[in-house]
């Protein structure tokens, strides 16, 4: 007589989940997915291999996110999502100008350095040239949030006349960026070039203070700099 075989309970198991808790099986892919996609590229990256490594199916992330397309999407929109939620959480409107704008140049330094996948994803993405920032109405408005809230520092700044005023709050973001962005995304060719002082956990917080200053000092007045 043929052994009966045990229950098949993955799938029963699976279904329950998405049930009980859709937001946190949408998360968990999100999650896997942006390591995915950081790790191998919008190309290489399968939907195989992410619902292999998530407590889901193929058939619930096409549920949830339509194709790879719509899910390499999401996760450029989750990413920017939670750099700017880090930004908010700072409350800055209470501090002086410069204390402010070097708290925001630090928290980006600090958040590039400990989400490289963040750097790796927007790497890949400017290798497609933008084509998914483009269509995503929903990053365009969370980036503006960046540039507002730059502005409201920075004019802040000027009205005090602690900052110079021949500046735009779009230059300065730019400025944070650039410093922050570089110490990721260039640390392999960077260190293998000129060693891996500057990556140690005492060069990368001498780093973090100096782009901090470095900004703070470039946005601030000649007049106060000399003093």
């Amino acid at each position: 007589m043929e052994a009966l075989k045990p229950p098949d309970t993955t799938r029963a198991q699976s279904r329950a989940r998405w049930k009980q808790d859709p937001e946190g099986v949408r998360s968990n892919i999100l999650a896997v997915a942006l390591t995915e996609f950081a790790e191998n590229g919008l190309s290489g990256a399968r939907i195989d291999e992410i619902a292999a490594k998530t407590r889901t199916s193929k058939r619930m992330i096409y549920y949830y996110f339509g194709d790879k397309d719509g899910l390499y999407r999401k996760v450029l929109e989750e990413a920017y999502r939670e750099v700017r939620a880090g930004e908010e959480e700072l409350q800055l409107d209470h501090l002086e100008p410069a204390e402010a704008l070097r708290r925001l140049a630090e928290f980006t330094f600090d958040h590039h350095r400990r989400n490289p996948n963040f750097i790796r994803l927007v790497m890949i993405e400017n290798i497609h040239h933008g084509a998914y920032l483009a269509h995503s109405d929903l990053i365009r408005q969370l980036n503006e949030t960046a540039i507002s809230r730059v502005e409201a520092i920075y004019r802040k700044g000027v009205t005090s006349g602690i900052f110079r005023d021949d500046l735009t709050p779009l230059a300065i973001h730019w400025q944070i960026s650039a410093l922050s962005f570089f110490n990721v995304s260039n640390r392999m060719s960077f260190s293998l070039l000129f060693g891996e002082e500057l990556y140690s956990e005492d060069g990368q917080e001498r780093l973090r203070a100096q782009a901090a200053e470095m900004v703070v000092r470039y946005v601030t007045a000649l007049k106060q700099a000399l003093r």
